[in-house]
């Protein structure tokens, strides 16, 4: 199976539109970035993310929400896929999800990718008044959830009744955009629960976080499960996610991540290059390709800076995926 690619756009969350002060001029540098992707690159997707507060700390800053982004970007792109990476279980009603999904799979002409997570950060949930259930609890919601959201897209009159939801034969229409299911992918790698969800009923998992060790030991966990459930692995795809900062071969590494440095409150190289792969194509390539020798088949990237220069991303494109095997 050859790897394929995504990229996330600038929505605020990582502190990516914090150069850009017009709320609306950061949208549409956003968009511009989706556009970018869908018309002049072979990227086979773009990706957000399902968050209100910014990281590595909350602050007064833009962070557009996930799914209005998901369904303008749909209509501001044609050929490109659109995911998210992924929603949190606790931010929606699981059967309000799988609607808004089957909706946004129309919007796109099919182009949806639904991501789907049971949700981790706990500043954001207690702010916006959803609580912060213990693990356990969250497993058991996220469990039920996933089961719903299938039965909604899979079925004309589901039924379920659990601890903590319920659907009485809700209406569903359409379920898609007429030609198949919304994919599902599943965000995580808990082996007992989240794993044994991708082999029941994802389409897609996100696991390793571009660790090629992780993603060796959590793809064998879900291959397992695969077996346990008569499913087939194949029909899977595997992912994982990498932040990454190509640059020219033979550029200085500091002056060529100063301009996003700055933008990211003049952030030392130092502590860039602790969240982020920096390097030449060569580099940023032996990274994702130490990945796909452990299994994956498709990476989504993040690219630090895309709001002011889109370059790095071109980079990508023409330089570092022809040497992905």
């Amino acid at each position: 199976m050859a790897v394929k690619f995504g990229v996330f756009v600038p929505q605020g969350w990582k502190m990516d539109l914090t150069g850009i002060k017009n709320p609306v001029e950061q949208f549409e540098a956003m968009t511009d970035v989706a556009r970018e992707a869908d018309e002049k690159t072979d990227f086979d997707s773009i990706w957000v993310y399902d968050h209100f507060h910014t990281v590595p700390e909350p602050t007064v800053n833009t962070t557009f929400e996930c799914w209005t982004i998901t369904a303008t970007l749909a209509r501001d792109t044609k050929r490109i896929n659109v995911g998210q990476m992924v929603t949190c279980n606790g931010y929606r009603n699981p059967s309000l999800f799988a609607k808004i999904a089957s909706t946004v799979d129309v919007a796109s002409h099919g182009r949806l990718y639904a991501g789907f997570g049971a949700g981790w950060y706990e500043h954001e949930w207690l702010a916006y008044g959803y609580g912060f259930p213990e693990t356990k609890e969250r497993m058991a919601k996220f469990r039920e959830a996933v089961e719903i959201i299938h039965k909604m897209w899979t079925e004309d009159s589901p039924t379920f009744s659990g601890k903590h939801y319920s659907i009485d034969a809700p209406i569903n229409e359409p379920k898609n955009a007429g030609d198949k299911k919304v994919p599902l992918w599943i965000g995580g790698g808990g082996e007992k629960v989240t794993l044994k969800l991708v082999a029941k009923f994802g389409d897609a998992c996100n696991v390793g976080g571009g660790n090629p060790e992780t993603i060796r030991h959590k793809l064998e966990v879900l291959q397992g499960h695969c077996e346990r459930e008569s499913r087939n692995y194949d029909e899977i795809t595997k992912s994982s996610s990498f932040d990454v900062f190509p640059i020219a071969s033979g550029a200085d590494p500091g002056k060529a991540t100063a301009t996003v440095r700055k933008h990211r409150g003049d952030m030392s190289f130092a502590d860039f290059s602790k969240g982020n792969v920096v390097g030449p194509p060569e580099k940023i390539a032996e990274t994702i390709q130490a990945a796909v020798d452990a299994g994956m088949e498709y990476a989504i990237n993040y690219i630090p800076g895309l709001a002011y220069d889109t370059e790095p991303m071109h980079r990508y494109n023409e330089e570092v995926i022809p040497l992905i095997t």
